[in-house]
């Protein structure tokens, strides 16, 4: 089971022309603008907001989207501490379908989400080999690109069992898009299918999970997978564990046969907003200097991945704070205590999943600086040694 299914194709953002600020005497030297930008977020942790505003316009003014790597960076993140020093505590707000586009461009030319959705897949398989009725739960189905791999490995088997998926999102119209569209692909696959939209609005956590065994409606002959690829995060709050782990207990209270655990190998949550600017920071030059070896200078797909996608999250992680702020990455080892914390056990990812992804790399993404680890059963994919993103299997 390799690779993913792209069933519609979508239009690039159609905001996506830059009109450049006049530059600062000189363009300055990456390095020296690198330290510019800390200089500023120190100055902002101090409250200076003063002398921070004209750095920041020092920044905006000697760096631009279409630079290289650093550059492009270096704009991304001065410009989240625009909008900080502006007291616009909120995330920016991106058009629905310029994030879809984006999600799909993300999903095309870096191998990190596919990475995350193929092994969570083929953890899921090896849990449900020999099972007849096969129920998903899908935390932030989005798009539902996931799924289609395995949807045709399971039609495969003999006979193949029956599959339900019930997928949560905040936006009804775009769940039963999703829905439809993995319906028709189960139909020309021949494979009996039920899809649930469940829709989780921006309550709090622990009203959702209180709800959650009834919502779900778990028929006697199924064996349930939950997956949360890319969500875990979201429940966390500043300095408290309460929403995750009510969520995660009342996860484990409906017996899942494997819960699979993808996220950010970062640690986006600390509470000093200087010490998490400097994480973030690190970890997105890894990720810009991917983007940057492996696409051409004037990718349009990449200029709308790093400013609709990767900016969005920059600008929550700098930008947000308190209950706005939702991009709380940790790295695996928190994850990997709180989970155990509530009594899930890891399972080992397996030889064939480790073949899957090798394969992955080297057919779609066959840049050198891609690496990949195995560390406590679990899978890490980084880019020029600094570990990415971890996948993680658990019952």
């Amino acid at each position: 089971m390799l690779g993913s299914s792209h069933e519609e194709e979508e239009e690039g953002p159609s905001d996506l022309h830059y009109q450049p600020s006049r530059r600062y005497p000189s363009s300055a030297p990456a390095i020296h603008m690198r330290q510019l930008l800390l200089s500023c977020a120190e100055l902002v942790s101090q409250s200076d907001f003063t002398a921070a505003h004209r750095l920041v316009s020092i920044l905006l003014a000697n760096s631009t989207p279409y630079g290289d790597s650093t550059e492009r960076l270096i704009h991304q993140f001065a410009g989240a501490l625009s909008i900080r020093l502006a007291g616009r505590q909120t995330t920016t707000s991106t058009a629905l379908e310029d994030l879809q586009s984006a999600y799909l461009s993300l999903n095309q030319i870096t191998p990190f989400i596919r990475f995350s959705q193929l092994t969570a897949n083929q953890a899921i398989l090896e849990a449900m080999e020999g099972q007849r009725a096969i129920h998903i739960l899908d935390f932030d189905i989005m798009y539902g690109v996931q799924w289609p791999p395995l949807m045709q490995a399971i039609a495969e088997r003999s006979p193949p069992p029956i599959l339900r998926i019930t997928g949560t999102g905040q936006d009804l119209s775009l769940l039963q898009k999703t829905g439809d569209r993995l319906h028709r692909f189960a139909q020309s696959l021949g494979l009996t299918f039920q899809f649930h939209p469940l829709l989780l609005l921006n309550e709090p956590t622990s009203s959702v999970a209180i709800d959650l065994p009834s919502a779900l409606a778990l028929h006697p002959d199924e064996r349930l997978a939950v997956n949360c690829v890319l969500y875990l995060h979201r429940l966390l709050r500043d300095n408290s564990y309460y929403d995750l782990r009510l969520f995660l207990q009342k996860v484990r209270a409906m017996n899942p046969r494997v819960v699979t655990v993808a996220e950010r190998e970062a640690d986006h949550n600390r509470p000093l907003f200087l010490q998490r600017f400097i994480e973030a920071l690190d970890h997105y030059s890894a990720v810009f200097g991917s983007l940057e070896a492996t696409l051409p200078p004037n990718s349009r797909e990449r200029l709308a991945v790093e400013r609709v996608w990767f900016g969005r999250e920059i600008f929550d992680i700098v930008a947000a704070e308190g209950d706005n702020r939702r991009e709380r990455h940790q790295r695996f080892g928190s994850w990997e205590a709180t989970l155990r914390s509530c009594g899930f056990s890891s399972v080992p990812l397996s030889a064939f999943a480790l073949s899957q992804a090798k394969l992955l790399l080297r057919l779609h993404y066959p840049s050198e600086g891609y690496q990949l680890h195995i560390l406590n059963n679990s899978f890490f994919l980084g880019w020029q040694n600094q570990p990415l993103f971890s996948v993680s299997s658990w019952n």
